[in-house]
């Protein structure tokens, strides 16, 4: 598993939202999005870009490559 597929959902759980929320968000389906976290599909780089703003955390952290 990819380091970012348990990033990102551990940052959607501490913050509180759901699916559908941070999908919204990145302007896609909540289908989509849980593709993401499962790593059955690859995050486009727009999407990390607005994750890394949504959760006011670095790229290299989402994708596993520094701590927090």
């Amino acid at each position: 598993m990819e380091a970012y597929v348990k990033n990102i959902r551990d940052l959607r759980e501490d913050a509180d939202l759901t699916q559908t929320q941070v999908a919204e968000i990145l302007g896609t389906s909540q289908t989509m999005y849980a593709r993401y976290e499962r790593g059955a599909s690859e995050l486009p780089i727009r999407h990390l870009i607005s994750l890394c703003r949504l959760y006011h955390v670095s790229a290299d952290y989402v994708l596993g490559l520094s701590p927090r």
